[in-house]
Order: structure tokens, then sequence, then C-alpha cells
């Protein structure tokens, strides 16, 4: 059996150049989803350390409780200490927040954008609190370290 070599090398070219960037477009989809996962799963820890390294600089942040709205290099940081101050003030003890699959996670380039439906259960005053319908948005930013999240919303249904 023969060959024609400039055919066959054409042919290797163009099957990378088709099935690489799939591979690397859901190896970075993966690497989202992880940033976002790192950043919400570790919401429980008290001193927000593993939280706060996904978190970009500056960050923006849009959450249901006041002041609703947290900007700049430290609003992570800022976003946590209002949050742990608005659940003491409000008789709020720290619940269980999870994050549903992923409806959406686009990636272009250096940039992500990343939604998924979440779920919180707290308690208030001794009652138990479903928040069954929310969900939770992010964009991301990729840096020499990873993904980093450049803004998120948490909006309850």
């Amino acid at each position: 059996m023969s060959f024609n070599r400039p055919a066959s090398a054409i042919l290797a070219v163009t099957f990378t150049l088709v099935t690489i960037p799939r591979f690397t477009v859901a190896s970075e989809k993966t690497s989202v989803v992880a940033a976002v996962h790192q950043f919400f799963d570790n919401l429980h820890d008290q001193t927000f350390g593993m939280a706060s390294q996904v978190c970009d600089s500056p960050v923006s942040i849009m959450d249901e409780f006041p002041p609703h709205h947290w900007y700049g290099p430290n609003a992570c940081a800022d976003w946590w200490q209002a949050f742990k101050a608005y659940d003491a003030k409000s008789g709020i003890t720290p619940g269980d927040a999870k994050l549903g699959p992923a409806w959406t996670v686009d990636v272009s380039g250096d940039t992500a954008y990343f939604v998924c439906p979440a779920t919180y259960v707290y308690e208030q005053h001794g009652k138990i609190i479903h928040e069954l319908h929310a969900v939770f948005t992010a964009a991301l930013r990729k840096t020499d370290t990873g993904w980093r999240i450049r803004s998120w919303t948490w909006t309850k249904h």
C-alpha cells in the first residue's frame, strides 16, 4: 500500500488542528469549573482563606444582603466580613450552600463565563430556610496562576 506523503501530512495537520482545540477548550472548561468550586466550596472556612485565593483584583460582587455591591481589590474580603456581620445581625446560623451542575461554561481565550443553579439552606432564629432556586453566575479571567473570579452574583428566585 502506498501513501501520498503530502496528502498524509495535510490530513495529520488538519486532524491535529481540529481535535487539539476541542481538548484544550474542554480542559479550560474543567479548570474554570474547578476554580469556581474552589471558591464556593470553601466558603464554610471561617477564615475565607481558600476561597479568597480565587478572587481576582479588582473584583465586583452583587449579593442579596446590604450593601448589595462590593468592588475593588479587597471586595472578596469585604463581602466576607459583611456576610458574617449580616448573618450575626439577622440571627442566621451559617448553613450549607451548594452549586448544582453548570448550565453554562463558556471559555473565550483568557475569559470565561459560568452559570449554575445553587441552593442555600440555613437556620434563622431557629427556623430552617431553604433557598432552593438560586443562581450563581461568575465571570473569570485566566492569569499566570490559574482562573480567577473577576465578578460574581448570587440571585435568589
